[in-house]
């Protein structure tokens, strides 16, 4: 999930590296158990979703059950109210007893605070639950946004891209990239995607990107100006040969994730998209979609990030943090985030590094008709350097926008 960035921090020039709080040693686990029973952490975390709300509300019980820790959580509309929060504490010199314990971050908002010293690490690697986290099949784990988290942020979700179909209309749909351009050109009108800078429309430009260069690897560095036409000229070619034969020829695009589905669910469109493989299969349970949807990814792998959460470098209460951090790589915990019913996150987890006991919680769940396994999902692609993001979605505005 996505939050703005705080712009204030790209643009003040800020203090000296901050003097670093007296912490706990997360390696001396018993240690910080003993610091962090009775403390209060105060979580700042996106409060737009009442699901998401009641899983930190589960969370926090679980904490103070089994270690004695309070969990608040601080409702946020854009991450960047804590980060000004943190930036305003560090330009005041406060650098301990800080408001934010614990922050949900990625992205930007997280590279400008690595950038600005305003987070305390790193912590990560040596929490507890660390050694189950799927470092080699989910790399988005230890890479933001092409940026090394260094152990300064804990993974705790995982999104990843899936394509829609209905199966009664399409029973085989394409499997990548080339094979879905020729499907749109023989099937006019019965494909689209939302109209960039829209984020779900500009990561499906990325996704194609993917698919059509030679090396995927000059992605995770800023696009260089002196190479960025030619990288991205098959990205047009693809595209001046996709345009004519999109929903409404091109002239018209959804404005983002819902709309798109919506066309998917009014019969407009054979093929929709999403960044989180449950959402058909939730929008089927709500009556929404034909039950005869599913979901596939392509075969070269589909373009994943990861949520993560990280602790300023003041925080009043880091033993806690840190407690609160571990807890939500917990099994138990991760099943309970992946469950459908309760938020249908992907799990940051490797199933191979379970128990069988803790393994059999995910074997347990039901992900609903539509949601691949997560042994299905195929590779998760990093997310390309922001400023490819960028440079594209002004590009093709130039090329292709219309008016919203």
């Amino acid at each position: 999930m996505q939050f703005s960035l705080l712009p204030a921090l790209a643009a003040t020039a800020l203090l000296a590296t901050p003097l670093a709080a007296e912490t706990p040693d997360p390696a001396d686990w018993p240690a910080v158990l003993e610091q962090a029973r009775g403390q209060t952490v105060y979580w700042n975390a996106w409060g737009g979703d009442p699901k998401i709300n009641a899983f930190i509300a589960e969370v926090g019980g679980m904490a103070l059950s089994r270690h004695g820790v309070t969990l608040e959580h601080v409702k946020l509309a854009s991450t960047a109210d804590a980060v000004a929060r943190v930036l305003a504490e560090q330009q005041a010199g406060q650098t301990t007893g800080g408001a934010v314990d614990l922050i949900w971050i990625n992205g930007e908002n997280f590279a400008a605070m690595k950038a600005q010293g305003l987070l305390r690490g790193p912590f990560a690697e040596d929490l507890p639950n660390w050694p189950l986290v799927d470092v080699a099949g989910k790399p988005a784990v230890i890479r933001d946004f092409t940026e090394s988290t260094g152990g300064l942020e804990s993974p705790w979700a995982m999104a990843q891209l899936v394509f829609e179909h209905d199966s009664a209309r399409l029973p085989d749909p394409p499997q990548n990239t080339a094979a879905l351009l020729d499907w749109i050109v023989a099937n006019p009108g019965r494909f689209t995607y939302p109209q960039p800078p829209d984020y779900l429309g500009t990561t499906f430009l990325k996704q194609v990107l993917y698919g059509v260069i030679d090396d995927p690897e000059v992605l995770q560095s800023p696009p260089d100006p002196a190479t960025y036409e030619a990288v991205v000229a098959p990205l047009w070619a693809w595209l001046d040969a996709a345009t004519p034969h999109l929903w409404r020829a091109g002239r018209a695009y959804p404005a983002n994730e819902p709309a798109l589905g919506q066309l998917l669910a009014d019969g407009e469109t054979d093929i929709s998209f999403a960044f989180n493989p449950g959402r058909a299969s939730a929008v089927i349970a709500a009556g929404e979609l034909p039950d005869t949807v599913r979901t596939f990814v392509l075969d070269n792998g589909t373009i994943g990030n990861a949520s993560f959460v990280a602790i300023p470098f003041n925080a009043a209460h880091q033993a806690g943090a840190m407690v609160i951090a571990n807890l939500l790589l917990d099994p138990e915990v991760q099943a309970r985030a992946q469950d459908p019913a309760v938020l249908g996150f992907q799990t940051v987890l490797d199933m191979d590094a379970l128990p069988p006991e803790d393994r059999a919680r995910f074997d347990a769940l039901d992900l609903g008709v539509a949601t691949l396994a997560p042994a299905d999902l195929g590779t998760a692609l990093l997310e390309p350097h922001a400023g490819w993001m960028v440079k594209i979605a002004e590009d093709w505005t130039a090329r292709y926008g219309v008016a919203p």
